[in-house]
């Protein structure tokens, strides 16, 4: 009887929940409850950190060199594709990178906002396959923490935001990180294809710094609000997560920087007893593994 008291209180919460969401986005796959979401994202976490390295433990390795190529470039052409409809729709169309607001109305431009924030959503899964790779691949020290967070709550917290805030300030950090998403799923694209490309590969160190400065953007861009006498942000709970957000994988981002870099845990094994004045020398060259970041 208690449990069903409780059920019930949590449906009431849920249903009083969900009538400040966005009626336009209702229907959209993936849309109408967060619970197929959470029931994915759940079985890619199982798959990738257990499942996944029992069923390849006696196994050899797939050599997914062709998938890759077209997998990481595909993302690139996706990545690109989004730059485009978030500056055509907002960005770039009338957005002032200070207090923007979500427009809910029924106009080609609002809708085309909010689909545009559905696809980002959406790509979130399809980057899902990045660590999935990694375990056919046997490349389980790439199966961070720090890789299965990034994977893991960035399609959960999303569907909240295009669910209640598809448009407006909230979306800065999406865009921003479609363009990081280029630069580095073409570094990777390029890996792919094999030796005769890494001796032009000598920049794996930049992406991590690339993505410092996205998260320095972001946690910027977003703080603005706590300074603006007058901003009427319809939730302003997003711009506290994705402020957290921010700040969070700064701290992720730095942590690993130091491990990698500093520590040369990174660096290809003949350098990693040199010291760091030497790296920057210029020593590191394309016998670097080139693994990716996250």
């Amino acid at each position: 009887m208690e449990f069903d008291s409780i059920k019930s209180s949590a449906a009431l919460i849920y249903d009083e929940f969900i009538q400040n969401a966005d009626s336009r986005t209702e229907q959209w796959p993936l849309m109408s409850s967060p619970l197929p979401q959470t029931l994915i994202i759940a079985a890619y976490i199982y798959f990738v950190t257990s499942l996944g390295p029992r069923i390849m433990e006696n196994r050899k390795a797939f050599d997914l060199k062709g998938v890759l190529i077209v997998y990481n470039f595909s993302v690139v052409a996706l990545s690109l594709y989004m730059i485009y409809e978030f500056i055509m729709s907002g960005w770039g169309t009338g957005y002032s990178f200070r207090c923007d607001l979500v427009n809910y109305t029924d106009s080609p431009q609002a809708i085309r906002m909010a689909a545009t924030c559905w696809l980002y959503y959406f790509s979130k899964f399809i980057e899902m396959l990045d660590t999935v790779f990694f375990v056919l691949r046997k490349k389980n020290s790439q199966v961070t923490f720090l890789h299965v967070y990034h994977h893991s709550i960035m399609p959960f917290t999303w569907w909240f935001g295009v669910r209640f805030a598809a448009g407006g300030m909230g979306t800065f950090h999406a865009l921003l990180n479609c363009v990081v998403h280029v630069v580095m799923y073409s570094y990777y694209g390029l890996t792919a294809m094999g030796p005769n490309y890494q001796k032009y590969l000598w920049w794996k160190k930049y992406l991590t710094t690339i993505q410092l400065i996205q998260f320095v953007m972001v946690t910027t861009h977003i703080s603005q609000y706590f300074f603006m006498s007058d901003c009427p942000y319809q939730f302003p709970i997003f711009v506290y997560i994705i402020g957290l957000y921010g700040m969070i994988f700064l701290f992720l981002f730095l942590n690993f920087w130091y491990h990698a870099y500093t520590k040369g845990k990174r660096l290809p094994k003949v350098l990693q007893a040199q010291t760091w004045a030497h790296h920057s020398n210029g020593v590191m060259n394309g016998n670097a593994s080139h693994e990716k970041d996250e």
